[in-house]
């Protein structure tokens, strides 16, 4: 069958042209016309072929680089050591602008994939063999996932207003050019029911088990799972939690491990349900995520700035002192401070008043040994058993919560809870479930989201860029306008038919 074909085989000759096809594309809907149309996904090899094109075109750095960005750097475990002329400054400062490049990236390249995808779709019938199912089942979660990635970021919590805010155009198959470009923002609750009948039509069609860089059934769960927790519809989390986590493929990396988990190649680790695959030929260098936090060789030992990447984003004070509450935390192995060799203690960047402490952050460094290669992963069996313990938290089942937050305790090295521990420290099983989501997820792009959407402010109240005039405390409601990002202003120029946010 030719699905059973080396993936990274073809993704090799994909990725190249990926490059040439992004680097031409208009901030538009409308894919490139790099491929002729009409001698396209005429045959089960070019679809195989068009559909590993569509994972490389999210694999661009305008996509899962200026994602991170849009979703990390606005929350509370991080802080900007200095200020930069590239607008990730203002994805951290909570200062946004209509004309933000990482925002048009974002966008622009989001939408790209999902037109590609779409041509697949379209041309794939529900009757089709299983192999072509399979491959239709991989686009309808490319679709999904894009779309759920980009409502995230331009539209507000689910839970604010029951979905009803503005969202994002759906961008469904078999529409025409004029269609495409007059769009409207559909709400949120729109998007999501999309999202869902996507993810749940690719759930019944994949039915081939695949690696980690590729959809597959629980790929689909596992993001269904996701996406039920953030609508708050908590029965149906733990249902597909429960598929993933009890579906035999995946395990959590032993606690001796841990340090080790995104250093390794990703087909080799069983926790990651999927991520964004990066080979030994895709080292992006200065301009990788892992970048922006680290600097040094390729053992992970800290250097200066600049010797491997700019190494001006760190853990945030706030962060250190609550991991640093259990010191052996097996997870404090992702942070890597830059110390000063004649005092011994953590450098601190001065650049900044209030001088700032500089803890790199590896979580994006070092696979397969190269400093800046790494495959951001997207999810992870972690993150299943703590979907479902918010989930049984939201339902007021305790000990059950419990159960799934000290699995992940357990392997981290620390202490597990007791209900009595809950009421001696005065906190709602919500806020464990919370504060082991910020040790386990940290810098995977969840914090800042998982507060607001549970109507929970983001307090910073540490040395960063987002110092003014002295003070080091920066409050940003759940309520606040800033918690999204503006439409890009290119889109609304193009498009008149879009709202932009206020």
């Amino acid at each position: 069958m030719f699905l059973m074909k080396k993936y990274s085989r073809i993704l090799l000759g994909v990725a190249c042209t990926s490059i040439f096809i992004c680097s031409s594309c208009r901030k538009t809907f409308l894919p490139s016309t790099a491929i002729d149309e009409q001698s396209a996904l005429t045959n089960a090899g070019d679809i195989e072929t068009a559909t590993i094109g569509t994972y490389a075109l999210f694999k661009n750095p305008g996509y899962v680089r200026s994602n991170h960005f849009l979703i990390e750097y606005p929350s509370d475990e991080v802080a900007q050591g200095q200020n930069s002329s590239d607008d990730l400054t203002r994805c951290y400062r909570y200062t946004h602008l209509a004309i933000g490049t990482h925002g048009d990236n974002f966008w622009s390249q989001a939408y790209l994939a999902i037109s590609a995808a779409n041509r697949i779709i379209g041309v794939i019938p529900d009757n089709a063999t299983a192999d072509m199912r399979q491959l239709k089942g991989e686009n309808l979660f490319i679709r999904a996932m894009l779309h759920f990635n980009l409502v995230r970021v331009f539209g507000r919590p689910y839970a604010q207003g029951a979905g009803n805010n503005p969202g994002v155009p759906i961008l469904k198959d078999g529409l025409s050019e004029k269609e495409q470009l007059t769009i409207p923002r559909s709400s949120v609750k729109e998007v999501y029911e999309f999202v869902l009948a996507d993810l749940l039509k690719a759930e019944q069609l994949m039915t081939y088990p695949k690696s980690n860089a590729f959809a597959s059934k629980e790929v689909a769960q596992a993001l269904l799972a996701r996406v039920y927790l953030y609508m708050e519809n908590n029965d149906k989390a733990i249902e597909y939690a429960n598929k993933v986590i009890n579906s035999g493929r995946y395990s959590l990396v032993p606690g001796g491990e841990l340090a080790n988990y995104f250093r390794i190649a990703p087909e080799a680790n069983k926790e990651t349900i999927f991520c964004i695959r990066h080979i030994k030929t895709e080292d992006r260098g200065f301009g990788a995520i892992g970048s922006m936090y680290f600097s040094g060789d390729a053992n992970g030992n800290p250097q200066n700035q600049a010797v491997s990447g700019w190494g001006e984003i760190y853990a945030s004070q706030k962060y250190m002192d609550f991991i640093n509450k259990n010191p052996a935390d097996r997870r404090k192995a992702f942070i890597a401070p830059l110390m000063d060799a004649s005092t011994g203690t953590v450098r601190l960047n001065t650049r900044l008043t209030p001088a700032t402490p500089m803890y790199y952050i590896n979580k994006y460094n070092m696979q397969e040994g190269i400093v800046n290669l790494s495959s951001p992963v997207y999810l992870r069996l972690a993150e299943m058993y703590l979907i479902r313990a918010e989930a049984l938290a939201k339902q007021n089942k305790i000990a059950e919560a419990l159960a799934d937050v000290n699995t992940i305790r357990t392997r981290a090295g620390i202490a597990t809870y007791t209900p009595s521990d809950l009421t001696a420290a005065g906190k709602t099983i919500l806020d464990i479930v919370l504060e082991e989501r910020w040790l386990e997820l940290a810098f995977e792009g969840h914090r800042a989201y998982d507060l607001f959407r549970n109507a929970r402010p983001m307090v910073r109240n540490y040395p960063g860029s987002h110092v003014l005039g002295g003070s080091i405390n920066q409050t940003v409601p759940p309520g606040d306008n800033r918690i999204i990002f503006y439409i890009p202003q290119s889109q609304i120029d193009a498009n008149p038919s879009l709202t932009q946010n206020p």
